[in-house]
């Protein structure tokens, strides 16, 4: 498989793709994406952030994205949409020449069982291990050590980096993204004590994946006990994130970095949990919900909004007093309300 030419277009392909205004020779063309600062004449730039107009009259870029309202400080060709930095995103995508590569073919080193179903256009790449009744819809690229486990079903135009782990019994919708070292359908954390040692709790549920899901490099998506593990559409997930089994998540909502959900909880629609964010087990977080990084969260949240909890960081004196402090939290609630009893009484 050889590594595809670098995409072009001219500015007018661009601004039918984007839906964008053109000012400016639509001949141009354009081979990459850069900033400002160091656009060259083949290159188109964006401004999202009214912080870098003062940059627009020294910029070299063939074109600039940019909203109609910074049109007059643009002196060269520009493309102009309401939201530049959308915009700026479907440019990446057509530029990005992993994303934008549509080869095909099964590479001679990959071991593929004999039922397999492949769609059209499908790429499988060096030693990747497709197992007994996968299905892989059309434009699926697999990438090089990738494995999928029996029976699972990948939807259509999704993407396997290297070394992706999908184990048997999982369905992915399509156009997923799924990043190198991530495992998909591991078993959960299930084990039954019996006073001395531990025992296994087989985990017999899978995991199933809307569309257009991406997962980060080295997250874990862990398969039900019971029931499936469900991740809704649209859901983006960051690196090393943990997410337990039998959790659900809800449609167009994102966790960043090292977010651990702990099992059974419930995650709404359009939430964000910020880097490092902890879910205790069976809870549910309602639609609309922010949780700010480094938060715990062990009680459900029935109203949207922004949550927080634990401390900022603060010169180790400080908060060492401060510590001792949180464990007299209770004494002083249990006075305050003694004194405010006798108050009323008085």
């Amino acid at each position: 498989m050889t590594h595809p030419a670098t995409p072009q277009f001219t500015l007018d392909d661009l601004a039918e793709r984007l839906g964008a205004h053109l000012v400016g020779d639509g001949s141009r063309w354009i081979r990459g994406l850069a900033t400002l600062k160091d656009a060259g004449p083949d290159q188109v730039a964006f401004v999202a952030n009214r912080s870098y107009l003062k940059d627009l009259a020294s910029s070299r870029a063939g074109a600039v994205l940019l909203h109609p309202e910074h049109a007059a400080a643009c002196p060269g060709a520009r493309l102009e949409l309401p939201n530049p930095y959308l915009g700026y995103a479907h440019l990446s995508q057509l530029f990005d020449p992993i994303l934008a590569r549509r080869e095909g073919g099964v590479h001679p080193s990959a071991v593929v069982a004999e039922d397999v179903a492949l769609g059209a256009r499908v790429e499988i790449g060096a030693n990747a291990v497709i197992e007994a009744g996968v299905e892989l819809g059309d434009d699926v690229r697999v990438g090089a050590g990738s494995f999928i486990g029996a029976g699972s079903r990948l939807g259509a135009g999704s993407l396997l980096h290297p070394n992706v782990t999908v184990c048997h019994g999982v369905t992915i919708g399509e156009r997923a993204i799924l990043h190198s070292g991530c495992v998909i359908g591991g078993d959960g954390f299930g084990f039954a004590h019996d006073g001395s040692r531990w025992h296994k709790i087989a985990q017999l549920g899978g995991v199933v994946m809307g569309d257009d899901v991406e997962v980060g490099s080295c997250s874990s998506i862990d398969r039900g006990a019971l029931d499936d593990t469900v991740i809704g559409n649209d859901v983006k997930i960051d690196s090393q994130v943990q997410i337990a089994h039998n959790v659900r998540i809800g449609d167009h909502t994102a966790l960043a970095g090292c977010v651990g959900i702990a099992g059974s909880t419930r995650v709404g629609r359009n939430c964000m949990l910020g880097g490092g964010v902890g879910l205790s087990g069976h809870l549910t977080i309602c639609d609309g919900v922010q949780v700010t990084g480094m938060s715990l969260v062990t009680n459900s949240i029935h109203e949207p909004g922004v949550y927080s909890s634990g401390t900022g960081a603060m010169p180790n004196a400080q908060w060492r007093k401060n510590a001792v402090r949180f464990k007299q939290l209770d004494e002083l609630a249990r006075r305050l309300t003694r004194l405010e009893k006798r108050s009323q009484e008085g």
